[in-house]
C-alpha cells in the first residue's frame, strides 16, 4: 500500500507541475518596475484608420512606472501583441516612479511633459475580441504580458481594461 500511495504522490506532483507549466501567460508576474496598466483596445466610435479624421489616436496603451525610486528609460523597450505588431520605443523616454506614459494609436510627437508616445501609424494595434499584449525590456526578456477578451475582460463593455491599479 506504501508503494502505491507513494507512486499517487508522484504523479500528483508531475500534474501540479504541468498545472503551473500550462499557466496563462497573465498569470505570470514579473518584476519589472515597468507593467501595462490599462488598455484602451477599442477606442470610442466606429474604428477609422483615416490618419485625418480617424480614431486611431483614441487607442491607447499605458505604461506605469511601479517603482517607488528608480527611474526607468523606455528607450529600447518593445511593446508587441500576439499578430506580431509591435512598437519600439527608439527615444529616451523617462518614466520617474510612478510615472506613465500613453502610448497611442496615429502620428504625432512624443513628449514627456505630456507622457504621450505615438505609434506613427494610423493603423490599429490591438484586437477589439482578444488580445495579447507584451512589453520587453531591451535585454529582449518580458516585463509584463496581459491578455484580454472583449466578453471576459472587459466589465462594462467600454472599451478599457484596467490591469495593474
Amino acid at each position: 500500500m506504501r508503494i502505491h500511495l507513494r507512486h499517487m504522490g508522484v504523479a500528483a506532483a508531475a500534474c501540479a507541475t504541468a498545472l503551473v507549466l500550462a499557466a496563462p501567460a497573465q498569470a505570470t508576474e514579473y518584476s519589472s518596475a515597468l507593467k501595462i496598466h490599462g488598455i484602451q483596445y477599442d477606442a470610442p466610435g466606429t474604428d477609422s484608420n483615416a490618419c485625418a479624421t480617424g480614431n486611431t489616436k483614441q487607442e491607447y496603451l499605458t505604461i506605469e512606472n511601479y517603482s517607488k525610486t528608480a527611474t526607468v528609460n523606455l528607450k529600447g523597450y518593445v511593446v508587441k501583441d500576439a499578430a506580431g505588431n509591435r512598437f519600439a520605443f527608439t527615444a529616451n523616454h523617462y518614466l520617474q516612479p510612478g510615472d506613465y506614459v500613453k502610448l497611442r494609436g496615429g502620428k504625432g510627437a512624443e513628449s514627456d511633459a505630456n507622457n504621450v508616445a505615438y505609434r506613427q501609424s494610423c493603423n490599429f494595434m490591438w484586437n477589439n475580441t482578444k488580445d495579447t499584449i507584451y512589453l520587453v525590456k531591451p535585454n529582449a526578456t518580458r516585463a509584463d504580458v496581459h491578455s484580454y477578451t472583449k466578453s471576459g475582460s472587459d466589465r462594462d463593455g467600454n472599451g478599457y481594461i484596467t490591469f495593474h491599479g
